[in-house]
């Protein structure tokens, strides 16, 4: 295909993708009711749904106003050559093509983090503020910044190198070597994430001995789940929001749980919590996510590699001459919608393994103190209770809150629905 072909096609199929998150974004922002649902009420009081209303709507506007301005200048970056222009004037400093292309990508990172920034200030500090979560000071903000830009240059700067001196030396097999490559990286995160990398942002205390703790390991014998590392980690230190998750495998497995869950929950809620993630454990979807993503990231790098070596694609985005980083630069623009479909698929997934995990909880423990949990994990955290179906089908990993209580509905004794 001609550059100017492709330069024109690339800015319809990013066009087309970005009317299509618009679409979604105004149906679901549409789809708003300003009414409490019924199976919410004496969970949201009327004064704090109009807040929760309040919240999602400046977000979507927010989230509106940044997703523009973004796809705005990646069609003017595009449509002006300027990552060709980048390209020349990186290569008046070296002749190597790998420390061309790391140069080429430093800058633009830097450059990416400074548009950004102000955002993530507004988000944090202003949006954030004004609900009642903030709680990161700009000091932590500060730090937390300059800690993501350490982590970038080793992590991501490393597995971009490598990625570099496997497509410089493998040629159009360089995929299926980066393939292995990643896929050993995603076990080694998933296994060492809570031990190497959440102690840079956060403190993880071993739950004390409590009552807490005792319904918790009273449970995990009761289903036969060996557990010997309980965490609570200050999520309190950046926001009010609270969450739990299940990390690592085999002897590194981890339940972590916010410190701001259990200070709004009762045991029994935080036990079903708990009984939840274990179900994910039980039914296997931690390996079957893993696998599924691996398989995810084969497709996606075979795309890539189609893409690569193709110098037309170069001079479309302004090079003179087969330049790999405007290659992948391509394809990285390309990578938001090609991930949208891709992601339909995951989610659908996500949707369908959190109902299994939800079934799990309520048949090993109780469906009551699980569904109560998700209420106020909900309306603390100012959920959307009416989103879209279709924004719902594309975006959402979990299935809405409503669905899900439906769902438990039928582990209920009749009594208590």
């Amino acid at each position: 295909m001609k550059p100017e072909f492709l330069l024109v096609l690339y800015i319809i199929i990013i066009s087309a993708e970005f009317l299509f998150e618009k679409i979604l974004g105004i149906l679901n922002y549409r789809n708003l009711e300003n009414v409490v649902p019924e199976r919410m009420k004496g969970i949201y009081d009327p004064e704090k749904y109009k807040k929760s209303i309040a919240y999602n709507k400046e977000n979507a506007r927010f989230g509106f106003l940044t997703s523009t301005i973004s796809f705005i200048v990646v069609v003017i970056l595009i449509a002006t050559g300027f990552f060709g222009m980048l390209d020349g004037w990186v290569r008046g400093f070296t002749g190597n093509p790998i420390l061309v292309s790391l140069l080429f990508f430093g800058i633009l990172y830097v450059a990416a983090d400074i548009l950004s920034t102000p955002f993530a200030v507004y988000d944090t500090f202003v949006i954030e503020e004004k609900y009642g979560f903030n709680k990161t000071t700009p000091r932590t903000f500060i730090i937390d910044k300059l800690k993501g830009y350490l982590l970038s240059i080793i992590l991501g700067g490393g597995i971009l190198f490598v990625l570099l001196i496997l497509i410089n030396r493998m040629g159009e097999d360089f995929w299926i070597y980066f393939w292995i490559v990643i896929s050993g990286f995603t076990l080694f995160m998933n296994v060492f994430y809570t031990d190497l990398i959440v102690p840079l942002f956060n403190k993880l205390i071993p739950l004390e001995e409590n009552e807490l703790k005792k319904a918790i390991f009273g449970y995990s014998r009761k289903v036969n789940f060996p557990l010997d590392n309980i965490f609570v980690i200050d999520g309190s230190r950046r926001s009010t929001k609270a969450n739990a998750y299940f990390s690592g495998l085999g002897k590194k497995k981890k339940i972590v749980l916010f410190d701001t869950l259990i200070n709004n929950h009762s045991i029994e809620e935080l036990v079903a919590v708990l009984a939840h993630e274990v179900g994910h454990y039980k039914k296997k979807h931690i390996i079957q996510t893993y696998f599924a993503s691996i398989l995810q990231t084969g497709i996606i790098l075979f795309i890539m590699s189609l893409m690569i070596f193709n110098p037309d694609l170069s001079m479309a985005f302004g090079g003179e001459q087969l330049a790999i980083h405007l290659n992948l630069i391509a394809f990285f623009i390309l990578f938001s919608p090609i991930s949208t479909l891709t992601g339909i698929l995951m989610n659908m997934i996500s949707r369908k393994n959190e109902y299994q995990a939800d079934a799990y909880a309520a048949e090993t423990y109780q469906a009551g103190p699980l569904q109560e949990a998700l209420k106020k994990l909900s309306t603390h955290n100012l959920g959307n209770l009416t989103p879209h179906p279709w924004y719902v089908f594309v975006n959402y990993s979990h299935p809405p809150l409503l669905s899900r209580l439906k769902a438990l509905d039928h582990f209920k004794p009749v009594g208590d629905r």
